[in-house]
C-alpha cells in the first residue's frame, strides 16, 4: 500500500491545487506543494524501508500484467526521484514567484513526479513502457511552460525525440517479453535462451534498438539533441528537474532491460556490448566539446549532461560490478551537482538578467553565495576530491580498468580523462570571470537571490562534499543492489 500511495500522493496533491482557496493565494499553494514534496520523500523513504512489496494493478492479458514491484533498484530510484524534485521544487517557490501560470506549472511538476515514482516500482516491461510514456507526456509541459515560439518548438523536440526513442524500445518489449521465461523483472535476467523465437543474432539487435531508444531519454547519441533544446528554454527549476532526474529515468529503463530482462552474461563481449561502450564514449567527448564551444550558460549546462549522464552508461555498458558501481554513485552525484549548477545559474539570470558565459565578470561580486555553490559544484562535476564526483568516477575508472573489453580498457579511462579536462574548461570560466573581473571592471551591486532558492543549492553543495568524504553508507546501498545482478 505504501509503494501505491507513493505513486499516487503527488497526482492528489495536483488536484489539490485546483480548489478554490488555491487559485489565487501564492503562499498557501506554496505551502500546499512544499508539504506534499516533503511528504512524497518520507513515503518514499518508509516504502524502501518496508522492502520488497508486489502490487498487481491489472492484466492487459493474463499473461501480461500491470504490476509495481518495490525491489532494491526500485526503492533506490523512487527515493532518489523524489528528493531531488523536492529540492527543485522548493528553489521554484522563489524563481518563479512573479511568473504566469503557476498552478499549471506545479500541477504537472506533481504529476510528473508521480509518474516518474510510478516508473520506478515498474515490475514489467509493459509497466515500464506504460508510464515512462506518461512521464514523458506529462514534462513536456514543463519545457512548454512560457509558452513563447522556442518553448513551443523545444517542446516539440523534446516530445518527438522522446517517443521515437519509446517506440524503438517498445520493439524491444515486444520481443523480449515473448522470449522471457517471466514477465517480472528478475535479477540476473529473465530470457528464456533456449527456447528463442529468433535467431541470437537478431535478439542482439533487437537488444541494441531498444537500449539505444531508451538512452533517448538519459542524452545518448545519437538521440540526444533534445537537451541542448529543451534545458535553455524551460524555467530554471525545470530544467535541473530534466538535467539532474528526468535523464535518469532513461538510465533506469536500460538498466532494467540490460540486468534484470536480458543479463550482463548474454551481451558481455558480443557485438552489442561494444558497440554501446563507443556510443557513450562518443557521447562523453562529443558532449564536452559541445559545451566547451557554447557561449550560453544554459547551453553549456545541457551539452555538459549531455556528456556527464554516459558517464552513467559507460559504467552500465561495462558489465562489472566496479563500473556498475561506479554508474550507481554518478547518478546521485551528478544529479546533486548538476541541479546545483542549472539553480545557480538561473538565480544569475533571474536576478541579472545576463545569459552568456562572457556577459559574467563581476557575477561573483554580485552573488557570492550563489557563484560559490556553482564553484563546489564544478570542482565536483570535473571530479576534484573530496567531492563525490571524484569517488564515482574513481570507481568508473576502475571498473574500465578492470573489464577486459580490449582496447576499452584504457581508452576508457583517457576519455574520462579528457572530458574531466574539458569540463573544467567550460565550467571554471563562470568562476574566474565572477570573482577575478578584472580592473576594469566597475564596482556592481549585490544581487543576491533570496532564501528559497539560496538554501536548495547550499544544501546540494555541501552534500556533493560530504557524500565524496563519507560516501560509505551510500556505497553500502549501492552495492546491496547491484550484487544480485553479476
Amino acid at each position: 500500500m505504501l509503494m501505491l500511495l507513493t505513486c499516487l500522493f503527488p497526482m492528489l496533491g495536483a488536484a489539490l491545487l485546483y480548489l478554490p482557496a488555491l487559485k489565487e493565494d501564492q503562499k498557501k499553494r506554496n505551502l500546499t506543494v512544499g508539504c506534499v514534496l516533503v511528504l512524497q520523500c518520507v513515503l518514499a523513504a518508509a516504502s524502501a524501508i518496508r522492502g520488497d512489496v508486489t502490487v498487481q494493478l491489472f492484466a492487459i492479458t493474463p499473461t501480461l500484467p500491470v504490476l509495481l514491484q518495490g525491489d532494491g533498484l526500485a526503492h533506490f530510484f523512487a527515493l532518489f526521484f523524489s528528493v531531488m524534485w523536492a529540492v527543485s521544487g522548493i528553489y521554484a517557490f522563489g524563481y518563479m514567484a512573479h511568473a504566469e501560470n503557476q498552478r499549471r506549472y506545479y500541477a504537472f511538476y506533481l504529476l510528473t513526479l508521480g509518474a516518474l515514482c510510478a516508473l520506478a516500482y515498474a515490475g514489467t516491461l509493459v509497466t515500464m513502457y506504460l508510464f515512462f510514456e506518461a512521464m514523458t507526456l506529462l514534462s513536456v509541459a514543463l519545457v512548454l511552460h512560457e509558452m513563447s515560439r522556442e518553448a513551443i518548438a523545444a517542446g516539440v523536440k523534446y516530445l518527438l525525440y522522446s517517443i521515437a526513442g519509446a517506440t524503438m524500445g517498445l520493439l524491444g518489449i515486444f520481443f523480449l517479453t515473448a522470449n522471457s521465461v517471466s514477465p517480472v523483472f528478475t535479477a540476473g535476467g529473465m530470457l528464456d535462451m533456449e527456447n528463442l523465437s529468433v535467431s541470437l543474432n537478431a535478439l542482439l539487435i533487437i537488444i541494441l534498438i531498444t537500449v539505444v531508444g531508451f538512452g533517448a531519454k538519459a542524452g545518448l547519441f545519437p538521440l540526444h539533441a533534445w537537451l541542448p533544446t529543451a534545458h535553455p528554454i524551460a524555467p530554471a527549476p525545470a530544467s535541473a528537474a530534466l538535467s539532474g532526474v528526468i535523464t535518469k529515468a532513461g538510465v533506469l529503463c536500460i538498466l532494467r532491460v540490460i540486468y534484470y530482462v536480458v543479463g550482463a552474461d548474454v551481451l558481455r563481449g558480443t557485438f552489442v556490448h561494444y558497440t554501446l561502450l563507443a556510443l557513450a564514449m562518443l557521447t562523453v567527448f562529443m558532449g564536452s566539446m559541445m559545451a566547451w564551444k557554447t557561449d550560453l550558460l544554459k547551453k553549456r549546462l545541457a551539452y555538459s549532461t549531455v556528456s556527464q549522464v554516459s558517464y552513467v552508461l559507460l559504467g552500465v555498458f561495462l558489465l562489472t560490478p566496479t563500473a556498475l558501481e561506479g554508474a550507481f554513485l554518478h547518478v546521485v552525484f551528478h544529479s546533486l551537482i548538476k541541479t546545483t549548477l542549472f539553480l545557480a545559474a538561473g538565480a544569475i539570470i533571474h536576478e541579472t538578467g545576463k545569459t552568456h558565459v562572457s556577459q559574467l565578470q563581476g557575477v561573483g561580486k554580485q552573488m557570492p553565495v550563489t557563484v560559490w555553490c556553482f564553484t563546489v559544484a564544478s570542482l565536483g562535476l570535473i571530479g576534484i576530491p573530496p567531492t563525490g564526483g571524484f569517488v564515482s568516477k574513481w570507481y568508473l575508472a576502475q571498473g574500465a580498468l578492470a573489464s577486459g573489453t580490449g582496447v576499452i580498457t584504457w581508452l576508457g579511462p583517457v576519455v574520462l580523462l579528457i572530458s574531466a579536462l574539458l569540463t573544467a574548461a567550460y565550467l571554471l570560466p563562470v568562476t574566474i570571470r565572477g570573482f577575478f573581473p578584472g580592473a576594469d571592471c566597475a564596482a556592481l551591486e549585490k544581487k543576491e537571490c533570496g532564501k528559497t532558492m539560496l538554501i536548495p543549492m547550499l544544501l546540494c553543495s555541501a552534500l556533493v562534499v560530504l557524500l565524496g568524504m563519507f560516501p560509505n553508507a551510500l556505497m553500502d546501498a549501492v552495492t546491496s543492489i547491484i550484487s544480485p545482478l553479476m
